[in-house]
């Protein structure tokens, strides 16, 4: 591992400490390419206009005429933690709004498969809706929304996923992805889209003389759950989206939260007053696609939509119990599909440039997972498979992948499926994220045509893990209340959060729990714990650590600890 350190503009540390921002934060700010305090104005006014949106003001005539006429509106969400709270926004939303009669339906992973299908549509129609809305999925179901609107259902996409040649047939798309739309947040997740779908449709509610801007529902209700699911998907936190996630937990930190919410923070242990977006991204965020993995994604949708704190809290802790059998299944699956991608090379080499992954005692819903797990640890592309469980199709793998920096996924498995025509049955995702279908008797072929992609896209420098760090740590800075300081402020893709490297001396080292190693380190001279946790090797004496500030409690005292993120040794 390779850490460096991210460059720090000088102008721009000096500009932010001028307006008053503190000393550490500016340096820290300035190295994630804010330059003047008004970049850091996270106030509603300063989001985006919902007009910069292409089909955003569209999707609000569609809306508002169906309103008007008393139409059956029916949501079909992805089973996933963007989708289902883009769901939750989309029902609450329509409902503050006006509308009467608004259904939803989630596909089953296992049997539907991703996104709007024919089945799908089938089955909306047969629901009697009239006009079916999709959120975080949609922009590549062609056949979907075909038989949609053969149907006779108005169709209304509202996707975030990168579109392909050919664009679905639907009423109108809402996609900042789609070509031709201007609008400057291109990372905005699924449960952004709709939520600014529904800023349109007010405006063009309030156009209407339905209410004024004094007496207009307050859509801002919403916003712990665009936050929830921003954080959760992974996605860029550009400007726009940490003004929305910024938005979301000040509400959350004031106690104004939806009871589903409050009661996953409760069955997580965690603290609602103090929330971060590491708990929407490591707390709440798994729990609820516990539900889309091993269940039913209706059980993470029913938890957010209730505002019963009892019926919240019956689901939130079905929703933790099937978040912990997740962790048993995933944790069988890691062990395994490292021994399978660990045989793929020689123990003096180095991994292969993508690793490809398959055995049939997978579970499907896990994958993903263990792809990002494996990621991790080899620093290689990763596709992990498993047979598919749907009626009819066992002879099909459904794979999930992660990549690493300099390397788009999706991009390459357009380049797979265009050397080798037929091999990949569907596929889709993100630069950093996809999923594809192949049959099993072209498992290998696949295995082989990613690997001589990543062959021609892949040098050496990027094979290499780098682990970007903000520097040294000054010694004045190692406090409880700049632990807490950090905390509080929004950190996540694309804006990460603080991590610090110099070279401390390591005074003891133990293993905790048999897989974490405890440090007693002299930072600078002075005492601090650390933790390393999942890494059992033993560090020397003197070593570069790259690490993250916490603060841990003992007996009623919170002292500063380090959270080891990786060593350069």
């Amino acid at each position: 591992m390779k850490i460096t350190e991210r460059d720090v503009p000088p102008r721009a540390v000096w500009a932010l400490q001028q307006a008053g921002v503190h000393p550490l934060l500016a340096r820290l700010y300035a190295a994630r390419g804010v330059s003047q305090a008004e970049q850091l104005d996270d106030g509603l006014a300063r989001l985006l206009p919902p007009s910069s949106l292409k089909g955003a003001a569209q999707a609000a005539v569609l809306l508002a005429e169906a309103m008007a006429q008393n139409k059956r509106l029916c949501i079909v969400a992805d089973y996933d933690c963007d989708g289902a709270t883009a769901c939750a926004v989309a029902v609450r939303g329509l409902r503050l709004l006006g509308a009467r009669q608004v259904d939803y339906l989630v596909p089953d992973r296992v049997v539907d498969g991703y996104g709007l299908t024919a089945t799908i549509a089938e089955r909306v129609h047969a629901r009697g809706a009239d006009l079916l809305i999709t959120v975080d999925n949609g922009i590549a179901s062609l056949d979907g929304v075909a038989r949609a609107r053969a149907l006779g259902l108005q169709v209304l996409v509202t996707d975030h996923h990168l579109p392909a040649a050919e664009l679905p047939a639907a009423d109108v798309i809402v996609n900042p992805n789609q070509p031709g739309c201007d609008f400057e947040s291109k990372a905005m997740a699924g449960v952004g889209v709709m939520f600014y779908v529904l800023l349109a449709l007010r405006a063009e509610l309030r156009q209407r003389g339905l209410f004024d801007a004094q007496n207009q529902p307050k859509l801002d209700t919403l916003l712990p759950l665009v936050a929830l699911g921003t954080v959760a998907d992974v996605v860029r936190l550009d400007a726009n989206n940490r003004r929305l996630v910024a938005q979301g937990l000040k509400r959350i930190r004031q106690g104004a939260l939806p009871a589903g919410v409050a009661a996953l923070f409760k069955a997580a242990a965690r603290e609602a007053r103090v929330a971060t977006t590491f708990d929407f991204g490591f707390a709440l965020g798994p729990r609820i696609n516990a539900a889309g993995r091993l269940s039913d994604m209706t059980l993470g949708i029913e938890c957010l939509l209730t505002d019963d704190p009892g019926r919240a809290e019956e689901l939130a802790k079905l929703l933790d119990s099937i978040n912990r059998e997740r962790r048993e299944i995933e944790g069988g699956m890691r062990d395994q599909a490292m021994q399978i991608a660990e045989s793929l090379f020689d123990p003096d080499e180095e991994a292969p440039p993508a690793i490809s992954v398959y055995d049939p005692d997978f579970h499907e819903g896990v994958v993903g997972i263990v792809a990002s797990r494996l990621k991790d640890k080899l620093h290689r592309p990763t596709f992990v498979f498993a047979a598919s469980a749907a009626p009819g199709k066992s002879h099909e793998l459904k794979g999930s992948g992660r990549s690493i920096p300099g390397f788009h996924l999706r991009d390459a498995l357009d380049l797979v499926a265009k050397r080798h025509p037929g091999v990949l049955i569907k596929f889709g995702g993100h630069a950093m994220a996809a999923g594809c279908t192949v049959a099993e008797e072209h498992f290998e072929v696949f295995e082989q045509a990613l690997a001589q992609v990543a062959q021609e896209w892949l040098d050496a420098a990027t094979l290499t893990r780098r682990l970007d760090t903000d520097g040294a740590l000054a010694p004045e800075y190692r406090r409880v209340d700049l632990v807490d300081t950090l905390h509080r402020e929004v950190w996540g893709q694309g804006f990460a959060p603080p991590t610090f490297s110099e070279e401390v001396e390591v005074v003891s080292q133990r293993l905790v729990g048999e897989k974490h190693l405890a440090l007693k380190l002299k930072h600078q001279g002075q005492p601090v714990d650390g933790i390393w946790f999942g890494h059992t090797d033993p560090l020397p004496q003197r070593v570069k650590l790259a690490f993250r500030l916490d603060a841990d409690e003992w007996q009623g005292v919170r002292r500063v600890r380090f959270l080891v993120e990786g060593a350069e040794v």
